[in-house]
C-alpha cells in the first residue's frame, strides 16, 4: 500500500512546483508538472530510464478540483502510476523472471492475491478481533478506537517485519534517497550526491505520514458511520461493517488528503506539527540511508522528469506548503 499511496505526497511551493515520487525496485520514480520518470538500476549497473507526459484529469477538468473528491480522484491516479512503474522496474530488475512468466493471468490473480490480503489484514481481521475480543459491538466511537488501534498496531507489525527483509531494506534506502533528492532540490542546493547526503531521509509529505493519517481519519469517518447505521439497525453485525466499511475506503482517502494539505500548509503550527509527527516517526522504520549509487538514480529521475525544464527551476528554493 505504501508503494501505491506514495505519489499522493506531492509537494506544492510558492511557485506552484509540484514534485513528489516513490521507490520502486532498485530505483525511483519521480513527478513533476507534466511528466513523470522512473530511473532503475538493471542487472549490467546501467541506469535506465522511463519518461511519461502526465496530467492530471484534475488539471483539466476544473469540478473534479473540489475537496474530498480531488484526493480520491489522485488516489486513483496515483495507483495507476504506482503499479506501472513498479511493474516496470520488476521487468528491468529481473528480466529472466519476465521471460518465465509474462502470464497476464498471473500478474491478475497476483494483485488479486495482494488486495485481498491488505483487506483481510486490515479490515477484516481488526474488526473481527474488536468483536471477539470486546463488548463494544453498539458503542460505534469505543468500537472503532480499538479496531483503529488493532489495525495500527498490525500496520506497525507488518512495517517491521518487512524492514527486515533484505530486498525491501533496499526498497527503504531507495525511499530515503527519494526524499533526500527532494530535499536537496527545494532547497536550491544543485542536484548533486554530496549536496543530497546533507538532507534528512524523513519527509514531512511522505506517503507513510498519508498512511497513518488515514489510519486516524479511519477511526472517526467509520465512527460517524457506525452510528448513522444505528439508526436502522439495533445490532451491528460483522457482515454489516464490511459491507459498509469498505466502499468507504475512498471518501476516507478523501477526508485524509484533505488533513494532509492542512498538516503541509500549517506545519509550523504546533497542534498539526504533534499530528504530522508520528508520520515521521514511521519514517525510520520504512525509509534507509542510501548509498551513493541509490542517491545517483534518484537524481537521475528527477532530472529526466523534468528534461530540459530542470535548469529553469535549479538554484531556486521552493517552500511546500501544501500538497495537490
Amino acid at each position: 500500500m505504501k508503494l501505491i499511496v506514495k505519489t499522493l505526497a506531492l509537494l506544492v511551493s510558492k511557485s506552484q512546483i509540484l514534485v513528489g515520487g516513490q521507490a520502486v525496485i532498485e530505483g525511483v520514480m519521480m513527478r513533476v508538472p507534466g511528466a513523470y520518470a522512473t530511473a532503475v538500476r538493471n542487472p549490467e549497473n546501467e541506469i535506465q530510464i522511463d519518461r511519461h507526459e502526465f496530467e492530471s484529469i484534475v488539471e483539466r477538468k476544473p469540478h473534479l478540483k473540489k475537496p474530498i473528491l480531488r484526493g480520491i480522484v489522485q488516489l486513483f491516479e496515483a495507483m495507476k502510476i504506482g503499479f506501472k512503474t513498479l511493474q516496470w522496474s520488476a521487468e528491468i530488475t529481473y528480466p529472466e523472471e519476465k521471460e518465465k512468466s509474462g502470464n497476464k493471468l498471473t500478474e491478475i490473480a497476483s494483485t488479486i492475491f495482494a488486495i485481498g490480503l491488505a483487506i483481510g489484514l486490515f479490515f477484516v481481521a481488526p474488526i473481527g478481533l474488536t468483536t471477539w475480543l470486546f463488548d463494544k459491538n453498539n458503542e460505534p466511537f469505543y468500537f472503532n478506537i480499538i479496531s483503529g488501534g488493532v489495525r495500527i498496531a498490525f500496520f506497525l507489525i507488518y512495517l517491521i517485519l518487512i524492514s527486515l527483509m533484505k530486498d525491501v531494506k533496499r526498497l527503504f534506502q531507495y525511499h530515503g534517497a527519494e526524499h533526500q533528492t527532494i530535499y536537496a532540490f527545494e532547497s536550491g542546493n544543485n542536484l548533486e550526491i554530496s549536496e543530497a547526503k546533507r538532507h534528512p531521509t524523513q519527509h514531512p509529505r511522505c506517503g507513510t505520514s498519508f498512511i497513518f493519517i488515514l489510519l486516524i481519519v479511519a477511526i472517526l469517518t467509520f465512527a460517524v458511520i457506525d452510528s448513522f447505521m444505528m439508526l436502522f439497525v439495533k445490532d451491528i453485525q460483522v457482515w454489516m461493517r464490511l459491507l459498509i466499511h469498505l466502499p468507504m475506503v475512498p471518501l476516507v482517502s478523501g477526508f485524509g488528503y484533505e488533513v494532509l494539505k492542512l498538516t503541509a500548509k500549517y506545519r509550523k503550527n504546533i497542534l498539526f506539527r504533534m499530528f504530522a509527527m508520528p508520520g515521521i516517526w514511521l519514517q525510520y522504520i520504512t525509509t534507509k540511508q542510501p548509498d551513493d549509487e541509490q542517491l545517483e538514480v534518484a537524481i537521475k529521475a528527477l532530472q529526466s522528469a523534468f528534461g530540459d525544464k530542470i535548469k529553469d527551476h535549479t538554484g531556486q528554493k521552493f517552500v511546500a506548503e501544501a500538497i495537490g
